[in-house]
């Protein structure tokens, strides 16, 4: 006798999606190897049993076309609650589109509303669904662009440091490495002896160079490097590493999208701490994945941007080291959304008395924003 099919209790009912861009605070943001104007938040609703779970990425407005395309088609009709079967789905979908890029955003878009989802039919936090480690999530405060002034850079950190109580900030290194060591020790000075100092050089400098200028911000007390050199050049990275002082760290993989890529960066010993971004590289589901990585080659995880999404999935990570609070994403994620919190002592606490991620878009507000 043949059986049945199982009747999906919760099947997905719709999927809508749009894409918001919002301009930056002063006329142009840099880092070492970029300049921006705006941030696109591309923004997930779906449906079942008269529930709706919210998820994000930060993409190019593309990213909603796949997914109103081509993944609506994958999950519409399914389970809500399965989110293992959902996720593999969606990442088979993809295979001739390549899975990472704008396919592993989307994908980590549709993957947080589905566990958001999940979370509200269970009438529990996303965080209890992932299992918490922690309740307070550690956070550095990121920001200090290149295009900021020295009285700039050494307001905002300093402001995070004395004001917000947050005892670690980083700032962009890279545009100008003639500069880049007086600027480091202007945000020493500004921020005192006690609150940790990292930098992030996006990729900017060549490998013998980022070694010479890690001696000149190891006076400065740096403790964190990322990124010295171009993200991809693992071989760098990992010259790099080998050549710094001793005490400073070099982080790398914000831009992996695939558990092989984390795999590559830690097999090529190019990073003392892993980094992820639970807005590319597959949700919740692919952030637990690249902790599981991290416990079972035993290196610590950091996560990269997008705070108040990413916090439910880094209560969960067993390796976590902290959260980037990153200043862009917290100003969009303020004004965006319901449900959000300010870091006190140096963590972000996760609201375990609200159903799902504890985040509501705020649409008469956003509206303006629409891209």
């Amino acid at each position: 006798m043949i059986a049945s099919a199982k009747r999906s209790e919760y099947p997905i009912e719709a999927l809508a999606v749009r894409a918001f861009t919002v301009p930056t605070n002063d006329p142009v943001e840099s880092d070492g190897t970029l300049e921006w104007r705006s941030t696109t938040l591309v923004y997930v609703e779906v449906q079942a049993g008269g529930m709706t779970g919210m998820g994000y990425t930060y993409a190019d407005a593309g990213t909603a076309r796949l997914i109103d395309g081509l993944l609506r088609d994958v999950v519409i009709g399914k389970d809500a609650t399965e989110t293992a079967a959902r996720w593999n789905e969606m990442r088979a979908a993809v295979r001739n589109n390549g899975r990472g890029g704008i396919s592993a955003m989307a994908i980590s878009a549709v993957d947080i509303a589905l566990w958001d989802l999940k979370a509200k039919i269970a009438g529990s936090p996303v965080a209890t669904m992932l299992g918490v480690a922690r309740e307070n999530v550690p956070v550095y405060g990121s920001g200090g662009f290149t295009s900021y002034g020295v009285r700039e850079l050494s307001a905002q950190l300093s402001g995070w440091v004395s004001s917000d109580g947050i005892p670690r900030v980083k700032m962009k290194v890279g545009r100008e490495p003639d500069e880049d060591s007086q600027r480091v020790a202007a945000a020493r000075k500004a921020i005192g002896t006690e609150a940790e100092l990292f930098v992030d050089a996006n990729g900017a400098y060549a490998a013998k160079q980022a070694i010479a200028l890690a001696q000149q911000f190891g006076e400065s007390g740096v403790s964190w490097f990322e990124e010295p050199v171009d993200h991809d050049d693992l071989r760098g990275n990992c010259r790099v590493r080998d050549g710094v002082p001793a005490g400073m760290e070099i982080s790398n993989g914000e831009y992996g999208y695939t558990l092989p890529e984390f795999e590559e960066i830690i097999d090529a010993s190019a990073a003392d701490v892993l980094q992820a971004d639970v807005t590319r590289c597959g949700g919740y589901t692919g952030l637990l994945a690249v902790d599981a990585l991290c416990q079972a080659r035993n290196i610590p995880l950091s996560t990269h941007c997008a705070p108040y999404v990413t916090l439910p999935g880094a209560a969960a990570c067993k390796s976590l080291r902290h959260l980037e609070y990153f200043y862009d994403h917290v100003r969009i994620e303020q004004m965006f959304f319901d449900g959000v919190s300010a870091p006190v002592d140096g963590a972000l606490r996760v609201d375990l008395a609200r159903p799902g991620i504890g985040l509501e878009l705020k649409h008469a507000d956003v509206a303006r924003y629409a891209a």
